[in-house]
């Protein structure tokens, strides 16, 4: 590991300033797809960075860095999260999940990736390794009943089926520049089919995803 000099110090953040004892940094341990990884990380270092710089899994990619495009999104402790705002300081004991920890061991993919692979889900890639992700917490979810912005308050309770609308609300934070939410809307109903039919998921247009916020989306 460097200390100091001109280039970023270990996990990714700026260069060490003084010792590694000094206040600025601490020993922590993640268990990231399964493996426990003990690591020495600078106070300031996002888990972003520790995961790509450090732990050199790069699938996790940077795209805006500020929590608004989902392309960082991981699993912590099995709820999906902006690895680009979270220290990774903060995530001492955590168990987390990359787009390189979705295939089982002998290398057999994920549902939702054999389904991105069927639907055409990406163009370039980029935004896929978060797509992924955060489509895995969606499953899980709506399978636990969390009910999102568009959920019909008067239904049941129990799993939230993911119609197209459900889908587009929950992903509503995972930008696709290339504009592939008609198959990214198809992967995921695919994937959270139930008895082998898409919970009513049928994507019929090309439009991007509305926010929560009701932000544009800039594709």
């Amino acid at each position: 590991m460097r200390r100091g000099g001109s280039g970023p110090g270990p996990g990714g953040g700026p260069p060490a300033s003084g010792p590694a004892d000094g206040g600025h940094r601490s020993r922590i341990v993640l268990r990231v797809n399964g493996t426990d990884r003990d690591l020495d990380v600078d106070h300031r270092v996002t888990l972003l960075d520790a995961l790509r710089e450090t732990l050199e899994l790069t699938g996790t990619k940077k795209g805006c860095d500020h929590g608004q495009c989902g392309a960082c999104t991981v699993l912590v402790d099995g709820r999906r999260a902006n690895s680009c705002l979270l220290l990774a300081v903060a995530q001492d004991g955590s168990e987390v999940t990359t787009v390189e920890g979705l295939a089982d061991a002998d290398g057999s993919l994920h549902p939702l990736q054999r389904a991105f692979l069927t639907h055409d889900a990406f163009q370039c890639g980029y935004c896929t390794p978060g797509q992924l992700c955060s489509a895995v917490g969606v499953l899980a979810e709506a399978a636990d009943g969390h009910p999102s912005h568009v959920t019909d308050t008067a239904a049941p309770a129990g799993p939230v089926a993911l119609t197209a609308e459900e889908i587009r609300e929950r992903l509503s934070g995972n930008l696709c520049r290339c504009g592939a939410y008609n198959g990214i809307v198809a992967a995921v109903a695919e994937a959270g089919a139930v008895g082998g039919e898409p919970n009513g998921a049928h994507a019929t247009d090309s439009s991007p995803p509305a926010t929560a916020a009701g932000r544009d989306v800039i594709v």
